[in-house]
């Protein structure tokens, strides 16, 4: 699989998007990803305890460890390339250890993080220090310090707490029930939040959250799959879309790095594409490997990586640019790895 850096994308490169490589040997379905920011790396964690180390240049798995213990849920990568940060599945109520920080270069703990009760749900690295957040099941966002095993900060919430940083790491949001989303200053969370959004005429629970890179817009995914896109100053719905529904599966979005697109997996097991500026659907795709539950565009690369119980790489193929395209997983299998 040959990948090229990002160059400005038109609605021509995304409509031409199409499957490259794809690992289907996963032990059941894929609960989270992440691309490193800086180094062309992406992380996975699944349902078979496995957290996986990739590649994305050559498409190539560099490294599986497995944590029979805790398991594999959340994952995110730390600012050094061997180091993730994952979430606990199992014992969480007999050892506390809700969060790991791991070191993908020797399978090692570097440290263990107490204090969630229940599931860790959300989780993100700040992109300037050593903070991250994770949002529970427990009604909690926790701010943490890869450096000290001590929480430095909770904020206590109603609803399922989705959690994220904008790409300055001086504001983090926290979208809570019934579709608000509170904005607050990274280095003085503990004075409450200085402005909060609505997203009117929706109340089902935001399950993601995300800014885009230059900060402007954020973009919201709901447990009943409607997208919306946000003006991250006033909180204005830019544009919104609906897909069908997953009952059992929340699905994920990603903005292109140029935040001018939105890529989606949809229940009916589709994959779609709009131009935000237009409103205008670019590409349908079939990828042929069921709901996509997680989904991001790489950092710096004309590709995204989508996941169900199997993880495929996709990227740009000059001659592929109609809608609806359907993509044959076998085939594309049986020329890689």
């Amino acid at each position: 699989m040959t990948t090229t850096s990002l160059a400005e994308l038109d609605d021509e490169t995304v409509r031409s998007m199409a499957m490259a490589a794809i690992f289907s040997d996963f032990g059941g379905k894929i609960n989270s990803l992440d691309f490193h920011r800086k180094d062309d790396l992406l992380v996975t964690a699944s349902d078979d305890d496995s957290v996986r180390l990739y590649d994305i240049v050559s498409a190539k798995l560099i490294k599986t460890t497995y944590h029979k213990k805790h398991g594999a849920d959340r994952v995110c990568f730390t600012h050094h390339p061997s180091s993730v940060i994952c979430s606990t599945k199992y014992n969480l109520d007999s050892t506390g250890e809700s969060l790991r920080y791991l070191s993908m270069y020797d399978n090692r703990i570097l440290r263990y993080f107490k204090g969630h009760k229940e599931r860790v749900i959300s989780l993100c690295m700040s992109p300037v220090n050593d903070s991250f957040m994770s949002g529970s099941l427990d009604h909690s966002v926790r701010i943490w310090d890869l450096r000290v095993n001590a929480c430095q900060g909770i904020l206590r919430l109603r609803g399922r707490p989705t959690v994220a940083f904008d790409q300055q790491g001086l504001v983090f949001a926290v979208a809570m029930e019934a579709g608000a989303i509170k904005l607050f200053d990274s280095r003085s969370y503990d004075k409450g939040p200085f402005d909060t959004f609505l997203v009117g005429g929706d109340t089902a629970e935001v399950c993601d959250i995300k800014f885009s890179n230059d900060g402007k817009s954020m973009l919201l995914t709901t447990t009943n799959n409607n997208i919306y896109v946000l003006d991250a100053y006033g909180g204005e719905k830019r544009c919104g879309f609906s897909l069908e529904p997953s009952p059992n599966t929340n699905t994920e979005a990603t903005f292109t790095p140029d935040g001018q697109y939105v890529v989606s997996g949809s229940g009916d097991g589709t994959l779609h594409a709009w131009n935000i500026n237009t409103r205008n659907e670019v590409a349908c795709w079939n990828g042929n490997i069921g709901v996509v539950a997680c989904l991001k565009w790489a950092p710096r690369r004309a590709m995204f990586v989508a996941a169900s119980s199997v993880l495929s790489f996709w990227i740009p193929n000059p001659s592929s640019n109609s809608t609806d395209e359907s993509t044959d997983p076998q085939a594309i299998k049986s020329d890689q790895v």
